[in-house]
């Protein structure tokens, strides 16, 4: 299976219209340059468009150049479609790797959070893993003062793998989660509309 370009769906269309978009080439390397000109502005949030997102463009921006292939899994935007911009991003900080393995990653605007967008993301990307021959394990790094993220993995059978050092984010808590036996989240799907 090959990952493309085209919006990832929520798994339950039928109760979420949120997708997750690629970022356009072209706009990843201006936001990852610091440019951002009257089209950026329109179409992204001053939150994606401001430092808190400076150093992931970057850091994804420079991924890409080196490897291409990498684009289609990497920083999607966040739609809702019943918003006017884009409420966050989320996606895997790669395809698979040797071990079948890929991390997710989601950050939403401050302005939008606590509306459930956080866990639509992390379902449509546990869908799409699911859905993938190559992917066996999902993780998931989230520093331990970061209440709400923990909240957000807690009810889609993470388990805590250790924990690691990261140069920009400090002590993050490892988090995996098997596709194989992935299941439903504790809680009703219909309480994150």
């Amino acid at each position: 299976m090959t990952i493309t370009n085209a919006p990832w769906h929520h798994p339950q269309p039928d109760q979420s219209d949120v997708h997750l978009d690629v970022v356009p080439e072209a706009v990843l390397h201006a936001l990852a340059a610091g440019e951002t000109d009257s089209t950026t502005r329109r179409t992204m949030s001053p939150y994606l468009t401001g430092p808190e997102c400076a150093s992931l463009w970057r850091r994804r921006s420079e991924q890409i150049r080196e490897r291409p292939g990498d684009a289609p899994w990497v920083t999607r935007l966040i739609v809702d479609p019943a918003v006017a911009l884009p409420v966050g991003l989320a996606g895997f900080h790669g395809p698979p790797d040797a071990d079948c393995m890929v991390e997710v990653g989601y950050r939403v605007d401050p302005a939008h959070r606590r509306r459930g967008y956080a866990r639509r993301a992390l379902e449509t990307l546990l869908a799409v893993a699911q859905d993938h021959p190559d992917v066996r394990t999902v993780r998931a790094t989230i520093s331990p003062d970061n209440a709400a993220s923990l909240a957000v993995i807690a009810a889609y059978g993470f388990v805590e793998n250790g924990e690691q050092w990261d140069e920009e984010d400090g002590l993050e808590i490892v988090f995996e989660v098997s596709v194989d036996g992935q299941r439903r989240p504790t809680e009703d799907w219909n309480r994150t509309r």
